[in-house]
């Protein structure tokens, strides 16, 4: 119980509705029952020495309102604040309705010490906020760009100076470009197959909640292995060296882009976001984690297709840098 005191002034002593109020919650009210708390009443300037002494966390003085006077803030305070406020507040309701209807009051003064409560709490979004989905769907980003290492592999089945595929492909009358587009399709095809294994094991077996919108699901892990894919084949394209340093970059690249967006630490993701802005719309494994989260937790899609929309026009950005890049490669002899 925590102690408080009332000052026993003439405005306190007419008024038999907060003392009723008082007696219901104190440790002397009924049946003897613990309360909420230990009520003394005395004087002004005795209340204000039990203060200042620390013996009491408040007191409360009627004069024309209850009035709470307090010397510092913490948890017994505002407990004793809640419990006044909910007493004006129910003494308001009830005089009001009383003035509209007297004949209410019978009713009232049955209801008074029992309320009902008719509010329902509801959240506004589809789930509940959970920043430990947040990994998962990072783990599952960075797995998309995993990705990258299969457009790798197609970048250098078409040129000639890296692989004998490559030098057949470029003797072959069909432009390799073309090639290329079939290539990467296949490549984003068979990725995409993995990665909904590791969605089926992370919705089946660790029990992480994806949604319920399943097409939207597969919309999302499509558009983020597509990025991942033409990722690697932007850098495969962009470095003129073996496969294995180009692997490295891939493995340096997509565990800092997953870091970014929360892999390792949850909170860089909103760090990033506040400190670097753009970060939010070009690090595909923040849109892929993003994109997977909203349709967990938000009732619209319009966060979710903002997400896509960008990882769309990344894929764009990658493959028109891989078209670039090739279309300007000669090779003096194969």
């Amino acid at each position: 119980p925590i102690d408080i005191a009332v000052v026993n002034n003439a405005d306190y002593q007419n008024n038999r509705g907060f003392q009723d109020a008082l007696a219901s919650v104190t440790t002397a009210g009924p049946a003897g029952k613990q309360g909420l708390f230990n009520l003394q009443l005395c004087s002004r300037e005795q209340a204000d020495e039990l203060l200042k002494d620390h013996k009491i966390a408040g007191y409360i003085m009627i004069n024309g309102s209850a009035n709470l006077l307090l010397r510092e803030t913490g948890m017994n305070q505002s407990i004793i604040k809640e419990f006044l406020d909910d007493y004006v507040q129910s003494n308001s309701a009830i005089l009001s309705i009383v003035k509209q209807n007297p004949n209410a009051w019978t009713k009232l003064r049955a209801d008074v010490s029992s309320k009902h409560n008719y509010l329902k709490e509801v959240s506004p979004t589809r789930g509940e906020p959970d920043i430990t989905l947040n990994y998962y769907f990072a783990l599952l980003a960075m797995a998309c760009l995993y990705g990258s290492f299969q457009g790798v592999k197609e970048i250098s089945a078409v040129q000639a100076n890296l692989s004998s595929q490559g030098a057949r492909v470029n003797l072959a009358p069909v432009h390799k470009l073309k090639i290329l587009g079939y290539s990467l399709f296949t490549a984003t095809v068979v990725h995409l197959l993995s990665i909904l294994i590791l969605i089926a094991y992370l919705a089946f077996i660790i029990k992480i909640d994806f949604g319920n919108d399943l097409h939207y699901i597969l919309l999302a892990a499509a558009a983020g292995s597509m990025t991942g894919v033409m990722m690697g084949a932007m850098i495969g394209a962009l470095i003129n060296k073996g496969e294995n340093v180009k692997n490295a970059v891939l493995v340096m690249l997509s565990m800092f882009l997953s870091f970014l967006a929360g892999l390792m630490v949850v909170d860089m993701k909103y760090i990033v976001t506040h400190a670097i802005p753009i970060m939010t719309y070009i690090n595909p494994a923040n849109l892929i984690t993003d994109a997977f989260y909203s349709l967990y937790y938000y009732d619209t899609y319009s966060r979710f297709f903002t997400n896509i929309g960008l990882l769309c026009g990344l894929t764009a950005v990658f493959y028109m840098i891989v078209y670039l890049v090739l279309r300007r490669q000669r090779y003096a002899s194969l």
